[in-house]
């Protein structure tokens, strides 16, 4: 799905939804105290009783202007409100200054905590 359309004398631009996801993953993963960017599992069972499974990043546009969510596993020890609020920072920054796309909202679903081995 294509998000937005640039023409001038040179010639068209399209971004798709992909490409914005990609970006808003991709400067989650660059936040200290982010495990990986996911929805997380419920296990074996509930993975395949589950047909229709969320995306780790969506992204919905009003407008012309995208509202990001992001599901994050953080790694155990950190301050959540920390890493949640350097995410939203890096997420923003790193779509708007890629695509010229506005960023009004970035949503961070914390789905898990890194398991530590003892």
């Amino acid at each position: 799905m294509e998000v937005k359309n640039t023409y001038n004398q040179e010639g068209g631009l399209k971004i798709s939804m992909s490409v914005i996801e990609k970006v808003a993953r991709l400067a989650a993963l660059e936040v200290d105290g982010v495990k990986d960017v996911s929805v997380g599992t419920t296990g074996v069972k509930g993975f395949f009783a589950r047909t229709n499974l969320p995306k780790a990043v969506g992204v919905n546009m009003y407008g012309g202007v995208a509202e990001i969510t992001v599901s994050v596993i953080v790694k155990y020890g950190c301050r959540l409100p920390s890493v949640c609020k350097a995410i939203q920072q890096s997420v923003k920054s790193g779509v708007q200054n890629m695509t010229d796309i506005t960023v009004s909202k970035v949503n961070i679903i914390v789905s898990g905590v890194e398991a530590v081995e003892m």
